[in-house]
């Protein structure tokens, strides 16, 4: 065992007294060492409870004949973040939680990890340390929260947002403002919506990476501890048989997560998160590849904020095994061949998971619409391409011609929504926002949530080098490609230019005579970073476009 390093032999009598020092027995020392990477915090909602979650991954751990050991892992509510500096902090944390996962596993030689998000940034990030570490590991999250309810209607921090809008524009009052506030956020757990938590915590089933029931099972339900009991007996046997992450998540277990990416309409953020993790196995997940998919899997789900049903509505209809059940009614949807953490191919998994409700979980010969969730734009303003959730945008807005209305702050984007100086048929367009320019690619859920709330949702749309939070829904097209700090075409939109956007032929536009073009382009200079100092300098000068991923380091072909 890899553990045996720091437990076994006279010369490790040092480590072994240190061990002792933190209450370990004889006994333990003699077991496989399990880390359990805990993100529990009390600032993030969809973590505080995550201790609990620890506990029963360590019962697991120790009915089945392993040691657990508790460590830490940072993480940022993208909620509490949103709108303001700290925004800046959330993507790039992607890159620390991996970091410091690798760091804390590799140096205390642990045999194997229980990895324990739910929000964002963190399921990526430890997704990531566990292929760059390549122990056995399995992903337990802490599941979503209840649906919150106004005025007899589900609700979600969506609503939230875009209730801020309706204030502003005098369709609620204060009293109807502070009743969503205190109504829309009922519990623990990863907020209700296909948001990007609980779009990364499905799609580690599909990469077969979680148990079945890992994305769905609400956060306050029994279950959802004797899940964290299963997966801490697993990880165990997955010590004992060698069953190794990059065993795992093959290139056809990454096309299976971005066929029921597109069957779920997950947040557009799932295009960073995905090429990231496959890039740790130096496998390329393009852009293209999600659009290719995208345009032969059918969108079986409207998940918030796409439509009414919430995360406890998908658990109800039998969860993701239920969608790939029915996504494997279709040929070439998914290759069941794939290994699982659970010991068994995904075929061996799909029976019994059949779909329970066809209200939420649509019938694979009448889906909402033949293409997927996502589909990824492509012209003279993106040639690297951008993405859109296109099961929230409206019909009248797949294809149109905007007004650009050009910012280099969302702050002064969402403001000016808000102040009434944005009209129909106008574009937002906020540019250095992207990985470098932002820096850490912010999303734009405020802005976007204010067009809305605002009644503009069906005649106002918004382009970006930055990225939109999975609450997003209208026509928010983000992750330009390459950014505005990058140049090209994006970096030199003028105020008024006009944009067509043609979202079912996959094109976006800017219409603008070449000429011009040459000309700005020649005359473009490179803004200044944004920041002066701190960890975002060091990420703003390693990290990589958004088509790729937006990551920060690069996979080394022969590394131990």
């Amino acid at each position: 065992m890899i553990s045996d390093q720091v437990t076994k032999g006279a010369d490790r009598a040092p480590h072994r007294s240190l061990f002792y020092a933190a209450g370990f027995t004889d006994e333990e020392l003699q077991k496989p060492l399990i880390g359990v990477v805990s993100a529990q915090s009390d600032i993030i909602p969809g973590h505080t409870h995550l201790s609990k979650l620890a506990d029963a991954v360590k019962a697991g751990v120790y009915a089945a004949g392993g040691t657990p050991v508790v460590v830490p892992a940072i993480g940022v509510c993208d909620g509490i973040v949103m709108g303001h500096r700290g925004m800046h902090y959330s993507l790039a944390s992607r890159e620390l939680i991996a970091d410091s996962v690798e760091t804390l596993a590799a140096a205390h030689c642990f045999d194997g990890l229980v990895l324990i998000p739910n929000c964002d940034k963190i399921v990526p990030g430890m997704v990531m340390a566990a292929l760059r570490l390549n122990i056995p590991a399995i992903v337990c999250s802490g599941g979503p929260m209840l649906a919150g309810r106004v005025n007899g209607k589900k609700t979600s921090l969506s609503q939230m947002f875009e209730a801020v809008g309706a204030y502003k524009a005098g369709i609620i009052d204060e009293e109807g403002l502070q009743k969503c506030e205190q109504s829309s956020c009922p519990s623990c757990g990863s907020c209700s919506g296909m948001f990007t938590a609980n779009s990364m915590n499905c799609l580690s089933e599909a990469l077969g990476m979680a148990l079945p029931g890992n994305g769905t099972i609400p956060s306050y339900y029994g279950e959802r501890l004797a899940l964290a009991k299963r997966a801490g007996m697993r990880v165990v046997k997955l010590v004992e048989e060698n069953l190794r992450p990059r065993d795992i998540m093959t290139e056809a277990a990454f096309a299976n997560a971005i066929h029921v990416d597109m069957a779920i309409a997950g947040s557009t953020n799932t295009t960073l998160h995905l090429p990231a993790i496959a890039n740790e196995l130096g496998i390329p997940l393009p852009l293209k590849k999600f659009d290719e998919i995208s345009k032969t899997t059918p969108n079986l789900c409207h998940i918030s904020p796409n439509g009414v049903h919430h995360m406890d509505d998908l658990y109800r209809a039998g969860g993701i095994y239920a969608v790939m059940h029915e996504l494997n009614k279709k040929e070439g949807m998914l290759d069941t061949s794939v290994m699982t953490v659970a010991g068994k191919t995904l075929g061996e998994l799909l029976p019994g998971h059949d779909v329970r409700d066809y209200k939420v979980i649509r019938p694979i010969d009448d889906p909402y619409s033949v293409q997927g969730g996502l589909a990824v734009l492509f012209g003279n303003l993106a040639p690297m391409g951008c993405v859109v959730k296109a099961a929230a945008v409206a019909e009248k807005m797949m294809k149109h011609t905007g007004r650009a209305r050009v910012f280099y702050y969302m702050e002064d984007a969402t403001q000016a929504i808000l102040d009434g100086k944005i009209v129909p048929g106008d574009m937002v367009v906020i540019k250095c926002e992207g990985p470098k320019g932002g820096p850490g690619m912010r999303e734009m859920l405020s802005p976007t949530a204010a067009i809305v709330g605002k009644g503009l949702g069906e005649t106002v749309s918004l382009l970006t080098d930055g990225r939109f939070s999975g609450a997003t829904r209208g026509a928010a097209i983000g992750h330009v490609s390459p950014e505005a700090m990058e140049g090209g075409v994006f970096a030199v939109i003028e105020d008024g230019d006009t944009i067509t956007v043609d979202i079912p032929n996959r094109t976006i536009t800017l219409n603008v005579d070449d000429e011009t073009l040459a000309k700005r382009q020649a005359e473009w200079k490179r803004p200044p970073l944004k920041v002066k100092s701190g960890y975002l300098v060091k990420y703003c000068n390693s990290v990589s476009s958004a088509a790729n991923g937006a990551v920060t380091t690069t996979y080394c072909e022969g590394a131990f």
